[in-house]
């Protein structure tokens, strides 16, 4: 079987001021014309857009102030969708796939596009050390879990199966919920190494007295 990476053409992207990571959930409020258009493709074809954290440039389109994405993102595909009474497109993503940026464009609506090589799945974890600490930081999330559980079951962050067994999804959580500086979240969603992630997030929380 070839290990040669996937290569997907003509992505649509999504550059914002957040990183999301595989399994992630990013509700989006969207009204521009060319972002209306691409969920309106990406429902139809059922097909992911590539969500980036913007380098630079703004959210919104802005006249000779182009959108500049990282170049790692992950893949988001819609599975809830909805519109308001504004006329607001209001939609539900779930993050699949990481991905690489070897190219992108600006077409002329506006719409970034890109060519992007899929990255795998994360090293498996290993060592006595990094399981401690992945039992630990298992035990914070799930409290964050219940505490929000509590107060308001509505605006849980994560979408179920909520697997604690899981060092990528625990510490992929951990890296989202965490007030963490947005450039310091996406090294942690670019890691490769479910055991380094593990290691950042948990010295993270024992420097704040989280643990």
């Amino acid at each position: 079987m070839s290990s040669t990476p996937s290569v997907l053409a003509d992505v649509p992207l999504f550059p914002l001021h957040t990183v999301l990571f595989p399994d992630g959930l990013l509700p989006l409020k969207i009204f521009e014309a060319r972002y209306l258009d691409m969920a309106r493709d990406c429902l139809r074809d059922k097909t992911p857009f590539g969500v980036c954290l913007l380098k630079s440039g703004a959210e919104v389109a802005q006249p000779n102030e182009p959108a500049v994405p990282e170049a790692i993102g992950c893949l988001a595909e819609i599975d809830v969708c909805d519109v308001d009474e504004f006329g607001m497109l209001l939609i539900r993503a779930r993050g699949t796939e990481r991905f690489r940026l070897l190219s992108h464009r600006v077409e002329p609506g506006g719409l970034l596009v890109g060519m992007a090589e899929l990255i795998g799945g994360d090293m498996p974890l290993e060592g006595t050390g990094h399981m401690e600490k992945f039992g630990a930081c298992a035990e914070v999330l799930e409290r964050i879990i219940a505490t929000i559980r509590e107060r308001d079951p509505e605006s849980l962050p994560f979408i179920e199966p909520f697997r604690l067994d899981d060092p990528t999804w625990v510490s992929n959580r951990l890296s989202e919920v965490l007030p963490i500086a947005l450039k310091a979240r996406q090294k942690l969603m670019e890691l490769q190494d479910a055991g380094a992630r593990i290691d950042v997030v948990h010295h993270y929380m024992q420097q704040h007295q989280l643990l």
